[in-house]
């Protein structure tokens, strides 16, 4: 008897097009919600029939679509994760035939469409790793089905994602993950010369699912080869390739590319690479006399190091490879000598920050190095460009609000490109970009640390050798400070704040507890454990996480999504009031949720009161929560001290007059804005000003410029 298809809370979520918290409501409040059927008290499973038809008869099944169908079928088929690459020779045969010959098939009996299916895809199996003893079975009859329905109905691109799901994913483990597809078309579009044709022939030696090699065949790449570890990945790499680039030649293999090279004697004219970070067992003692490493050993904690002499092992003299690579390995001291034969040869010619949260894993700033394979004949570069895309310019801010935002990925983008090609065709005569960009001279790089890290030279760069552009710029941010300034200005004065009499005013006051015994309130956390996120969700779609340190700073949401709270997920709302659990040197803030913090998630050590809008005003209950000598009663501890919500008190008033002090609370909080914008603005102000002074841009005040 076959075993029912089980389904989690997430996946329900995702069938009615809810969010998982809605899923936990369902189960609390309704009896007749299905029990689970199955998986562990914290991450339980429920019977995919008698959810659709509790769904079903609530009107809240949303008609499936053809990937939902897939879905389906793969959790009902015999066909487990480790099989799944069987069926991508199938969908590369579905993208080359006529749509009316896929609807026959679709309509075949069950016991002609597996070999109909067998027939059609066996000549795609060649060049798909692992697929070439290739055999469907007549039990996979409506798997064969649904797939090819989702290839009909929405594409073979599609269709290869629903198979990925809770297969390819990014592992913390192994230190691999998905490129997204921005970064992968700015690393491709790096590869371009001015006035060049593209690079015909282009290699990844840690290809993933093949991001970086479409991006490239994009762009017009010919042929295209890449290698990964992971059958699996491998596998859907080889069929993406031949679905999204079937004009190209096309060859991906299975391997420790470290160990067992696929492609020993491969001469590429452009290297893309995001290579796994952290991994030590790379081959270190395996590899130790490697001709590969001809600027050093790499050390065993330097994995980075190692990928690195590989992809410029893989490149003709004068071709360029463009890698994504953590920040360590720009200045820790264990790549020091390795980093300084690479500038003093002349394979290094960029490096470029990238802000932090770009991509995964997201609390870092990634980099973008870019390498060239010197020419034998060709005179050594001189310079080095160092570009830092994590400064104000390439970061959204709200100026009302003055909270800082994911960063800008056009400006990044933009700032990025501008910067390389503009130094790819004069590297000799780089205007430097203050705060941005610069070429540094190898001189300088060489020196007892040789810290490649962009930030440490270009923050502190000379100023441009043009005075008056640098004037301008000073003037500029004088006047944005200017402006700043007046409005905070304007919020410190208008109406007076009057003495309430003789005495202070006393009210009556209620603890939170009593305000959650009388449902005027709801307090949520978030759960303390974590598990991999959800496969086959793309990160753009995944909410953010409100962290401790965003309530703090009075930032927006930055948390990772790399990683999703176990249970239920706790979504914020606006109205909603969030207090940090621990206080930091005694002091704490409350935070209102407004329409931009609403839809992301609560993070961990933040407590979130709900409150009911017709029983209390949000803002005047942040401004007493966070009243210092409120938190001091309610709180414990010595080196940590830790704020119990229930124990905060709150007046008891009516709701017209809680709003007229949640008036003033807004004001309050506004202020700080105000502030925290001002002092930002003042310290750019008086950096560049410094810097030009310093650098001899600029002359101090009242001073008349020298006689020429």
């Amino acid at each position: 008897m076959p075993q029912p298809t089980e389904v989690t809370a997430a996946e329900i979520s995702r069938l009615a097009g809810v969010t998982r918290a809605t899923v936990s409501n369902w189960r609390r409040r309704h009896p007749d919600f299905p029990a689970p059927s199955g998986g562990t008290e914290t991450s339980p499973a429920y019977d995919l029939n008698a959810v659709r038809a509790w769904l079903s008869a609530r009107g809240q099944l949303p008609a499936s679509s053809p990937a939902d169908d897939l879905r389906t079928a793969l959790r009902a088929s015999a066909t487990d994760l480790a099989h799944r690459s069987r069926l991508l020779p199938l969908v590369v045969a579905a993208s080359r035939i006529a749509d009316t010959e896929v609807e026959k098939a679709v309509g075949l009996p069950d016991d002609q469409l597996p070999a109909w299916a067998q027939k059609t895809s066996r000549s795609y199996a060649v060049d798909i790793p692992g697929t070439g003893d290739l055999s469907y079975r007549p039990e996979e009859a409506e798997l064969l089905r649904a797939l090819l329905r989702c290839c009909a109905e929405e594409g073979a691109t599609q269709t290869l994602e629903v198979l990925a799901e809770g297969e390819v994913t990014d592992s913390k483990a192994s230190g691999a993950y998905r490129t997204p597809a921005p970064i992968a078309d700015l690393m491709a579009e790096l590869l371009a010369s001015p006035g060049e044709p593209y690079p015909d022939r282009v290699f990844d030696p840690a290809c993933g699912v093949g991001g970086l090699l479409l991006a490239a065949a994009s762009r017009g790449a010919r042929e295209l080869y890449g290698q990964d570890l992971v059958p699996a990945v491998a596998a859907q790499a080889a069929a993406r390739l031949a679905v999204q680039a079937d004009e190209t030649k096309a060859q991906v293999e299975v391997g420790d590319t470290m160990r067992k090279d696929a492609f020993p004697t491969l001469a590429a004219d452009a290297v893309l690479c995001a290579p796994p970070y952290g991994h030590r067992e790379w081959g270190h003692e395996d590899l130790a006399y490697d001709p590969r490493w001809v600027f050093g050993l790499p050390p065993k904690g330097e994995s980075e190091l190692a990928w690195l002499q590989h992809c410029l092992a893989h490149l003709t003299p004068g071709g360029r490879a463009v890698l994504l690579m953590p920040p360590g390995s720009a200045f820790r001291p264990s790549g020091r000598r390795i980093r300084a034969e690479m500038v003093r040869q002349g394979a290094l010619r960029a490096v470029l920050a990238l802000p932090v949260g770009i991509a995964q894993p997201l609390h870092i700033g990634l980099q973008l190095w870019l390498l060239e394979r010197p020419h034998p004949q060709a005179t050594l570069p001189s310079t080095v460009l160092l570009v830092d895309t994590a400064g104000p310019e390439t970061t959204s801010t709200d100026d009302t609000s003055g909270k800082r935002s994911t960063p800008d990925w056009p400006a990044v983008r933009s700032a990025a490109l501008d910067a390389w090609k503009d130094f790819d065709r004069h590297p000799d005569n780089f205007d430097p970009i203050p705060g941005v960009a610069r070429a540094v001279p190898v001189v300088d790089l060489l020196d007892e640390a040789v810290d490649l890290s962009p930030a440490r030279h270009v923050r502190a760069a000379p100023v441009p050798a043009k005075p008056d552009e640098l004037a301008e710029m000073a003037y500029e941010l004088r006047s944005r400070l200017r402006r700043a300034a007046t409005g905070l200005v304007a919020l410190t004065g208008g109406h007076t704040w009057p003495p309430a009499g003789a005495d202070p005013r006393s009210w009556r006051t209620a603890s939170v507890a009593d305000l959650l015994r009388g449902d005027a309130l709801t307090l949520l956390r978030a759960p303390a454990a974590i598990r991999s996120s959800s496969p086959g969700i793309p990160e753009s779609e995944l909410p953010r996480t409100l962290t401790a340190r965003d309530v703090v700073s009075r930032r927006a949401a930055s948390g990772a999504t790399e990683e999703e709270l176990s249970g239920e997920d706790i979504t914020i709302q606006a109205g909603d009031v969030i207090l940090p659990e621990m206080l930091q040197e005694g002091v704490s803030t409350a935070r209102v949720a407004d329409a931009r913090d609403a839809g992301h998630l609560l993070g961990r050590h933040l407590h979130l009161l709900r409150p009911d809008p017709a029983r209390l005003d949000p803002w005047f209950l942040a401004g007493f929560l966070a009243a210092e000598d409120n938190l001091s009663a309610a709180s414990s501890g010595t080196t940590v001290v830790r704020v119990d919500p229930r124990r905060l008190r709150v007046p008891l008033l009516p709701l017209a007059e809680q709003q007229r002090y949640g008036k003033a609370f807004r004001q309050l909080h506004a202020l700080r804005v105000a502030a925290d914008v001002a002092n930002r603005l003042a310290d750019e102000a008086a950096r560049t000003l410094a810097a030009g002074l310093t650098g001899g841009a600029l002359l101090p005040p009242d001073t008349a410029p020298p006689s020429t």
